[in-house]
């Protein structure tokens, strides 16, 4: 059974979800981060550029967000077509030119799809969705669409004949695999509320500012829930009393029968150690995953692609080195699809298997692979077949930040050749440090924090409310101090 393990404190959130207390996936938010995926904008459009396709819209980010004319959706490229072609539908089997559907400095309203990245701006979309507990709303694609995992014919065919007729003309709906055996007023309910919060953002987009942000999607917490509950959960377990109320007031709007799977737990320990989540999430920072039978896995990122080498390592089998092998590699390709779901990696991904000599175990290999990936992620990828030289080359859809991008930053003293956790993990790290001890008692009323320079500085300008909180909930004084001569990682935690 999966757990959904939610720890909140002042400077930052984290959502695990666990699969018998093996950790799944994890996600993380900050008051001081902003987040863009889902967000609605009224974007500027300040350049059109036909040779590439591709507008570039201000949406009020560093960078422009890019908007490629893939992710035009249909009806308005030929709304925008007919006031310059009287006779539109000739176009409809021709390739469309954006500089003929998109002005510069003229306002639009677009989606953001996947973050920004590296030196690239947000991704945009006009193309829109709205995820619901039950479906994803389409609100300007009419075409209705039904999860992979749903595979019984029947009750596919039920759930798209039943959405048909509750959605409003000109709309679709991605059926998600929640939706499997659900009544009409189950799903009568999703889609209403998603068509009155579409005619919401409509609303706002007549009267917004330009770049003004006009909708974005739940908090992390309750998004999680709302996109992870089903009845294979058996419990969410939250460490803060208010965040508990909120979700427990969300679960009963949408799914009233789980509502008793929320508790509360009470530190100490802090929940991520008593579920062994913390170590579970240096592990997944490493590029060696070792494997049960004494193989491993070596995983490393480029911005191009990332690729993975599976080793045999220590385990040498039972019958002869053909069984080693294929044994190593079905559990190998397990692990990958676990590891690239936790370490949210995404794009071109390139795995170096075992070589197999025997054409029925690479076939068996794929199947398997395939089938996890199917069962497990909610992103969509595609597996090719076992290539001349022995590699699997596959892609799978990104979504947001990687792990190492969310908890590393770029070390400056090797300029990109390694990396090292960011001002903000390792504060994050010694807060959590700071409040175990203070849980347990071990310090007094006056204490003293020694810190590293751009530590005392981070905490000085952006997270000194959560050095307020704690002394506020401990009844303590703490006093910042700043060592210059101390590393990133380093500091010093004193009873006065």
């Amino acid at each position: 059974m999966r757990k959904i393990i939610i720890d909140k404190n002042h400077w930052q959130t984290r959502i695990a979800i666990t699969l018998e207390d093996k950790l799944q996936n994890i996600y993380f938010h900050s008051p001081s981060e902003k987040s863009l995926e889902r967000t609605y904008f009224k974007g500027t459009i300040t350049k059109v550029l036909p040779g590439i396709q591709t507008a570039f819209v201000d949406i009020g980010q560093e960078r422009a967000g890019f908007l490629h004319i893939s992710e035009i959706d249909r009806e308005l490229a030929f709304e925008r077509l007919t006031q310059e072609d009287e006779k539109p539908k000739r176009r409809r089997n021709q390739a469309l030119d954006i500089s003929k559907i998109l002005k510069e400095r003229e306002p639009i309203l677009v989606q953001v799809s996947k973050e920004p990245i590296y030196e690239k701006g947000a991704k945009l979309t006009t193309c829109f969705t709205l995820p619901g507990r039950f479906v994803v709303l389409m609100p300007n694609i009419p075409r209705i669409g039904v999860s992979k995992k749903i595979e019984d014919r029947d009750e596919r065919a039920r759930l798209k004949e039943l959405v048909a007729k509750i959605l409003p003309e000109g709309m679709g709906a991605i059926i998600r695999t929640t939706s499997e055996h659900r009544k009409s007023k189950d799903l009568t309910q999703d889609i209403r509320f998603l068509v009155e919060t579409w005619n919401t953002i409509n609303k706002k987009f007549k009267t917004a500012e330009p770049t003004e942000k006009i909708h974005e999607d739940l908090p992390i917490p309750s998004r999680s829930v709302r996109d992870h509950l089903d009845d294979d959960v058996s419990e969410i377990i939250v460490n803060d009393k208010e965040e508990q109320k909120k979700i427990y007031k969300l679960v009963k709007q949408i799914c009233p029968e789980h509502s008793h799977k929320i508790k509360l737990y009470t530190e100490p320990p802090p929940i991520f150690h008593a579920f062994n989540i913390e170590r579970q999430i240096e592990q997944a920072l490493k590029k060696k995953v070792d494997l049960k039978s004494g193989g491993s896995l070596i995983i490393e990122s480029t911005e191009a692609m990332t690729v993975i080498d599976v080793n045999t390592g220590k385990f040498v089998g039972k019958k002869n080195l053909q069984d080693t092998i294929f044994k190593t590699n079905k559990e190998a390709a397990l692990e990958v699809a676990r590891q690239l779901r936790l370490r949210n990696i995404g794009g071109l991904i390139v795995i170096d298997f075992i070589d197999m000599a025997s054409a029925e175990h690479r076939r068996q290999l794929i199947r398997t692979f395939e089938k996890v990936l199917k069962e497990t992620d909610k992103f969509q990828s595609v597996v090719l077949k076992v290539s001349e030289f022995g590699l699997v080359q596959m892609t799978r859809k990104r979504s947001g930040k990687t792990l190492t991008q969310q908890l590393k930053q770029e070390c400056p003293c090797c300029t990109g050749l390694g990396t090292i956790k960011s001002t903000s993990t390792e504060t994050y790290t010694l807060l959590r440090d700071l409040k175990l001890k203070l849980l347990e008692k071990k310090l007094g009323k006056s204490i003293e924090l020694s810190l590293n320079t751009e530590i005392f500085d981070y905490i000085t300008s952006v997270e000194y409310n959560s050095i307020l909180q704690l002394e506020k909930n401990f009844k303590c004084d703490i006093i910042l101090a700043e060592n210059k001569n101390f590393l990133l990682n380093e500091y010093k935690i004193k009873k006065m």
